[in-house]
């Protein structure tokens, strides 16, 4: 696979038309959505969203576990300028369906030792495994406004996308 990157990446250079830009986000928003690899390149066309525009935080199932995305967003407002926050789930998310017992096993399987497996806790939360994609994007929107430090200002909009056409659904206007 390496290699099918490098040759691609190599034809991308050699046809590519160098364009310098800034880290600031252009349009002044973070998003934090899914890893779904069926978001990619699909995302920032159904949003608008050009090379540039947007700080784009990727985990799975667009979750907060932990303080990783908080800190990735507490940085896009501080440090980078972003004066809004989307919470973009996804209909058919992976962690919607996760399932901690076959993860365990695929671990154990892989010479994951089950002390160290157990020792990370409840491993569908660790893992990011989801209630539900729309009930996910209410939970996280809500975990993200409640943190003591993420300014109230800053409005946190929860939008629910479908998968196959791209039509996005706001949940959470975070202007109201």
């Amino acid at each position: 696979m390496l290699e099918e990157i490098l040759e691609a990446n190599k034809e991308f250079v050699d046809n590519f038309e160098p364009v310098s830009l800034g880290h600031l986000p252009e349009k002044k928003v973070a998003i934090l959505t899914c890893m779904d690899c069926r978001l990619t390149g699909f995302l920032p066309n159904a949003l608008g969203i050009g090379r540039g525009d947007a700080k784009i935080i990727r985990n799975a199932g667009n979750t907060i576990v932990g303080e990783d995305a908080i800190r990735s967003i507490a940085a896009a407002i501080y440090s980078l300028g972003c004066e809004e926050v989307l919470v973009v789930g996804h209909t058919e998310c992976g962690m919607a369906h996760a399932n901690p017992d076959a993860v365990k096993a695929k671990m154990i399987e892989m010479g994951i030792d089950e002390v160290d497996i157990d020792a990370v806790g409840d491993l569908a939360t660790w893992i990011g495994a989801i209630p539900g994609e729309e009930k996910n994007v209410l939970e996280t929107v809500k975990t993200i406004k409640n943190h003591p430090l993420i300014s109230a200002e800053i409005p946190i909009h929860g939008l629910l996308m479908d998968i196959t056409t791209g039509e996005v659904e706001v949940l959470i206007d975070g202007r109201e």
